[in-house]
């Protein structure tokens, strides 16, 4: 029995994704028949999560589709800014952006982190469990059926790893309102209240104090501040939000 060739193009933003012979545009490619459309996409290397609209002969289809001989695919990326439906939008990151999750946290967006790698499993389960938008560079993790939402971070800089997040999803920003080091938020802090925490430099430099509500950590305007205060006012900049 003949296997059906199909013709299929990926976008140029997902070119880097996919296979090496599948990045010069429009290429002739043999199935078995009765694999899904998603599933041809996925083998190439391209996970689903980062796919928008599907045109088989010009005419949307989706990745449930099982295509015929003869049919023409075009892939596109998903749409920016990506709204995620049913749920406040808040991220899981695995164990190798933890630089990217304190840079969210810094402009307040909800960024959960897995500091050791509990596996993919485990972390596909709480991005379901949780409601969470998984951020990875592994393409094996964002296959995972169980996941909730995921998204391939693109870059391995941390500036263009928040440019692309921000980019992609627009999420609300909250400047100096959630803890750095675990995601709690932040509330004013006395500066008695909180002496027995500081260092004797500390308690007689600076006056003003925030402290994290679920793991206690005492904040201040400190040597760094400035380092910060140029990320948090460039993504205000390009991407908007209220300044704290």
């Amino acid at each position: 029995m003949n296997r059906p060739e199909i013709h299929l193009s990926f976008a140029p933003e997902l070119r880097l994704l996919a296979a090496p012979e599948r990045r010069e545009g429009r290429t002739a490619l043999v199935t078995d028949g009765s694999s899904t459309l998603g599933h041809v996409i996925e083998s190439l290397g391209v996970p689903l999560t980062e796919v928008g609209r599907l045109l088989v002969d010009g005419h949307e289809r989706p990745a449930s589709h099982v295509p015929g001989p003869g049919e023409s695919v075009e892939v596109r990326p998903v749409e920016r800014p990506q709204r995620v439906p049913g749920a406040p939008l808040r991220f899981l990151l695995d164990v190798h952006l933890g630089t990217l999750a304190r840079r969210l946290r810094l402009l307040g967006v909800d960024a959960a982190y897995e500091s050791e790698d509990i596996g993919d499993p485990e972390l596909a389960a709480r991005s379901a469990a949780e409601r969470r938008v998984l951020l990875s560079r592994d393409r094996g993790l964002l296959r995972r059926r169980e996941l909730w939402a995921g998204a391939y971070v693109y870059s391995e800089r941390p500036d263009e790893q928040l440019r692309d997040v921000l980019g992609r999803f627009a999420p609300r920003l909250a400047p100096w309102t959630r803890c750095t080091a675990c995601n709690g938020l932040l509330e004013e802090a006395d500066k008695d209240a909180v002496r027995e925490r500081l260092e004797h430099g500390t308690r007689r430099t600076y006056d003003v104090f925030a402290q994290c509500t679920a793991c206690e950590r005492v904040y201040w305007r400190g040597a760094h501040h400035a380092q910060l205060e140029a990320i948090v006012d460039g993504a205000l900049r390009e991407f908007g939000g209220a300044a704290v």
